[in-house]
Order: C-alpha cells, then structure tokens, then sequence
C-alpha cells in the first residue's frame, strides 16, 4: 500500500533522527550565536548583582556619615527633646491619677543627659548635684540655667559631665530632697545604640554596616517615640515609688547588689522551671476567661513554689525576686499601661509639639506593642540579668487589674509583694 511505503533515503532519515538529539535538547549543539547572547547576559547579570553591591554599601557607609555620631547642639535641648518631656508631664497630669493615686498631680521633675550635658526639668532654683539611690552618694555639681531656652516658658536647668561615664542612669535620683525620674534623651540613646552595634561588628566590615541606620530602626521597631514617653514615665513611677515608700527601693537596689551573683542564672534546670513559670504567667494574661486566667494563675503560684524548692533558694534569693518584681514589675505595668490609656481615651490629646515629631504615632501602636511585649514574657526564663523581674512582674500586675482591681491600694506597703495578693485574689 502507497502510504506503507518509505524510500530508503527517507528511512535512513528517520532512523538517524532517532538515535541523534536533536540541537534543541542537547547544550553541546546550542549555536554559537546563542552560546554568546547567554554569556553576555550572565556577565550583564554578574555586573548589575555588583553594582547593587556597591549600591548598598556605599548607602550603608553614606548612613554611618549623615546620621549623628554626637548630639547636635549638646548644651541645650533640642526642640523634640523639650517636646516628648511636655508629652511626659502632660500625659501623667492628665491620665496619671487613672493608675495610681495622686501619681497625676505629684511633683516629679525630670532629667535628661547626653554625653557632654544633664538637664534638670521642672524644679525651679535646684540645690546642687544629685544623690544616686541607693549609696547615698552625692555626685555633679552646680545647675545653671540653660542660657537663651526655655521649656514651655519656664527655665530649665543644666550641667556638664565632669565625667562621661557617670551619670544619673536609667533610674530615679534625689535632688535636694526631692525624687527625681531620670533617662538619656532619645537622641543620646540612639547613638549609644548606634556605638554598641559598631562595637559589636566586626572591624572589617563596619566601614559598610549601617550601624546607626541599625539603631534607628531598633527603636522605632521597639515602639518609636511613643515608647519613649513610656520610658520616661516608667522612671517617674519609681520616683513616685521613692515618695511613697521612701526606703523601699534603696532596700531592694542593696538586696540585688549583694546577693545577685549568687542567683543561679546560668542553671540549665533553673531555667526549664522559669519557662513553665512564664509561660503560665503569659497564658493566664491572655486567658479568654476569668475563671481560665484564675486557674492558671493558681497553677503558676505551685510551679513558683515548686522552682524555688527544687533549686533551693534562700530566704534572701526568694526576697530578691519578689522585690525586684515590685520595684521594676510595676514600672514596666505602669509604662505600658499609661501607653494603653493615651490610646484608648478618647477626651485625651498630645500636645500639638509633637506633630513635627515623625518617630510619634499618637499612642496608636498599643496594640503591636502589647502583643509583642506579652510574647516577650515567654522568652526570659535564660535572661542572665534581673529584666526577667520586669516581665513576670508586670504579668502579675495584670492579672491583678483582672482578678482583685483594688490591689494598687495595699500594694505600696513596705512588706507586701504582688505574688501574695495574686495568691489572695485565687483563694477567694
């Protein structure tokens, strides 16, 4: 039949496209025209991937140059600075007697320092230095009115550092008589920041990590300038805890200072049963329920008493954590928990200052905040300093606000702690 018919130069075609590959499947056949196209666009590819190399670094590099390697105008307070400490004033005067009593309209100035100057805000005519708690120790010299600057129309205060590396600290201080909060200005804390990254990174490639771009971005991750203000009044709680129980802190900073070596940090076991522990805490915080949030927290008051058995603390270690709960577990409560009320009172309004301010997001970041600071809880239990206080105090605190709300009245007695009235509100 014709169509069953093949020629045998037909056949010797077919046969031969059978056993040969074809030049579309096989690389080795690719014409040479093509071969070159490929190469050129590799070597277009190789290029480009550099010049973006190069992009980024000198990028980074160009950050490390324009971004501030000192306080501008170091004697004096930057308008943003005078505006986030209006903030702090206004914020405690108008929200502060919501949280604690009086807190609001109690008398707390503040201070500020960078790396040349400290700023005292708030306290016309001061006396000389200040007195670091606890020691007693009297350091700095003479304020003088900051020259040509005001602060909302009043006079503030300054003096150089005699000595850079001593400073009225993150903490509170007295001044003459009187307690007073104390924090490094926004500015001064970025570029500390900005130093310890560098320290931190290897010398050869620090000429191109954006190290200071690095900690502007840490910061505003960590809550912006709205974070800040929260700063600033974490301290003036511990002013206020100065005022009301007057020798309670120096107590628990003296109890910290002499037995913290001896606090088992670096135990393995120890902190497998401080990371039950926090994650009760956080679990209850979060319960959806106040009989769920009670269960767990009478499940979290066993596991304390269960990790402080098999570790076999002393009486002056269990102290040292109930203490430190108080001090700090119930500034970090009021830092946050002043944040939440800015962001969810309605009557209440920033000063218009802080508009031009664009790290600030009018307290509208609350709730990334919480969130983030909640699961933060669950990550101390290896924490090798006495922050992991800060968190499992201020769980407590909050459950407190759940299960027993009028617990801030007993709370600032000289001998009560915040386990024992979480242990109260679960035995009712």
């Amino acid at each position: 039949m014709k169509h069953l018919m093949v020629s045998s130069s037909e056949n010797a075609h077919i046969n031969q496209s059978m056993i040969e590959p074809s030049e579309t499947n096989n690389p080795s056949l690719v014409k040479p025209g093509r071969s070159h196209r490929l190469r050129r666009c590799s070597t277009f590819l190789i290029a480009g991937l550099m010049l973006v190399c190069v992009l980024i670094t000198g990028l980074s590099a160009l950050s490390n140059i324009l971004l501030p390697a000192h306080t501008p105008a170091a004697g004096q307070l930057s308008e943003l600075d005078k505006a986030r400490l209006a903030e702090a004033f206004h914020l405690r005067s108008e929200l502060g007697d919501m949280l604690w009593q009086g807190w609001g309209q109690e008398n707390i100035p503040m201070i500020l320092y960078n790396e040349d100057y400290t700023f005292l805000v708030g306290y016309p005519n001061p006396p000389s230095g200040w007195v670091k708690v606890p020691g007693n120790e009297t350091r700095g010299g003479p304020w003088e009115a900051v020259p040509n600057d005001l602060l909302e129309g009043q006079t503030y205060y300054r003096q150089r550092l005699a000595d850079p590396t001593i400073t009225p600290q993150a903490f509170t201080v007295l001044v003459g008589d009187r307690w007073v909060s104390s924090l490094p200005s926004r500015e001064w804390m970025e570029i500390q920041l900005g130093n310890e990254i560098k320290a931190s990174t290897h010398p050869f490639l620090r000429p191109a990590f954006p190290y200071r771009l690095a900690a502007r971005l840490f910061l505003s991750a960590a809550g912006g300038v709205d974070s800040y203000i929260g700063g600033l009044l974490h301290e003036s709680f511990h002013a206020y805890e100065g005022i009301h129980v007057s020798g309670r802190i120096s107590t628990v900073e003296n109890l910290y200072n002499q037995n913290q070596s001896h606090y088992p940090w670096e135990s393995g076991a120890f902190a497998g049963d401080w990371q039950v522990e926090l994650n009760l805490l956080a679990d209850a915080v979060q319960a959806k329920s106040d009989e769920q949030a009670t269960d767990l927290a009478r499940q979290f008051l066993v596991q304390r008493q269960k990790r402080r058995a098999a570790a076999n603390l002393d009486a002056d270690l269990i102290n040292l954590e109930r203490q430190k709960e108080w001090e700090e577990g119930l500034a970090k409560y009021t830092e946050l928990a002043i944040w939440r009320l800015a962001a969810t009172t309605a009557s209440y309004h920033p000063l218009p200052a802080l508009v031009g301010d664009f790290g600030f997001q009018n307290y509208t970041n609350f709730n990334q905040r919480w969130s983030q600071e909640i699961e933060q809880i669950r990550r101390m239990a290896n924490d090798q300093g006495d922050t992991r206080f800060y968190y499992s105090g201020l769980a407590q605190a909050t459950l407190l606000d759940r299960l027993a709300p009028d617990w801030k009245t007993k709370i600032m007695g000289e001998h009560l702690f915040l386990e024992d009235l979480l242990k109260d509100a679960v035995n009712k």
